[in-house]
């Protein structure tokens, strides 16, 4: 634990819980968002200490009782897929245009078998009558972190989020104002472990290391593919895994490099032109999301001339902190 509990600016104010569906992260925040000590478990909604409400029992006693041992008054706070059909109570999905402070009107609401209320955050849909719905549930938390630590971006903005579920969020004061949903990780994934493309990746022998220059050169000519490629090109450049492959023009060893810049590639050219048509002037991009996979995508967006302006790591303690104090929670705390 870390930072003098016994000054204002050590004080615990809050508890904020990043609950997904593989990992639980916890939070213990004190004054402006600040992070006085924090905690993980492996207890996702999916991988519980036993089914049901009995199991988001025992992980958030097992994750947060230490804390509330000896703050038994500290708010809590929830965000991620522990609001969804399959989580802890389900939490409505809140329509664009949506910030903040909308999300902590429509906050979702556990009472624990002890009493205690947990406030959760619900997702966000954009459903346009002249297109197909698209939904995030938990990555509007992460981008209220966002706007909060940088208001340069609040004005107009757009946030790509990559992941299994890749997000191109628009941004127009401080709101999430439209968003498309990729699933550039999922594909990849089921290329890579239930397909025949995965059949003559290989890895490297034990004691060794890839070559970087090797893969980093099979990642661009994936990305480079994808840049040059006409509409509905995909499902035939997925082929060309399997062919660089079985002629040796690509290492087994490089094979995965080519398949992740094909489909990021892919999603940059689908994602930037949507960006274009809709706007004169790209707005400011901002990458969020894990250090390496925004690592790629950076890459990636050099080869299409773009350079984005911030790349940022996890925002959600910061977004869970907005929007308890949306809520009212902090005043009472």
């Amino acid at each position: 634990m870390s930072g003098n509990q016994g000054s204002e600016a050590g004080r615990p104010r809050l508890i904020a819980l990043d609950w997904g569906t593989s990992s639980l992260r916890g939070f213990l925040m004190g004054k402006d968002a600040g992070i006085i000590d924090q905690r993980a478990s492996s207890h996702g909604i999916q991988n519980l200490p036993e089914p049901g409400i009995p199991g988001f029992e025992k992980a958030f006693a097992a994750l947060c009782g230490p804390w509330l041992a000896r703050w038994p008054d500290l708010p809590v706070v929830a965000g991620g897929m522990v609001g969804s059909a399959q989580g802890w109570v389900e939490a409505p999905y809140v329509p664009c245009p949506a910030d903040v402070a909308e999300l902590a009107r429509h906050a979702g609401r556990v009472t624990t078998a002890d009493g205690r209320t947990i406030l959760i955050a619900p997702g966000v849909i954009d459903d346009p009558a002249d297109a197909p719905p698209d939904v995030m549930r938990g990555e509007e938390i992460q981008i209220a972190g966002a706007l909060a630590d940088n208001p340069s971006l609040a004005e107009r903005a757009s946030i790509i989020m990559p992941g299994t579920h890749s997000k191109w969020v628009s941004i127009a004061a401080s709101r999430i104002t439209h968003f498309d949903t990729y699933m550039t990780g999922e594909v990849f994934a089921v290329m890579t472990t239930h397909s025949i493309l995965g059949r003559l990746m290989t890895s490297p022998a034990e004691g060794t290391t890839a070559d970087p220059a090797a893969a980093d050169a099979a990642f661009c000519q994936g990305v480079l593919a994808a840049r040059e490629s006409r509409a509905g090109d995909l499902l035939n450049q997925l082929f060309s895994v399997r062919t660089l492959g079985l002629t040796k023009r690509l290492s087994g060893l490089v094979l995965r490099d080519y398949l992740s810049g094909l489909l990021i590639g892919q999603e940059l050219t689908s994602g930037l032109a949507r960006l274009k048509q809709s706007s004169a002037t790209l707005p400011p991009i901002v990458l969020i999301g894990d250090d390496r996979l925004c690592s790629s995508y950076r890459r990636a967006m050099a080869l299409f001339d773009i350079t984005p302006a911030a790349l940022l790591g996890n925002t959600a303690p910061s977004g869970l902190f907005r929007f308890a104090a949306a809520t009212g929670m902090l005043q009472r705390a």
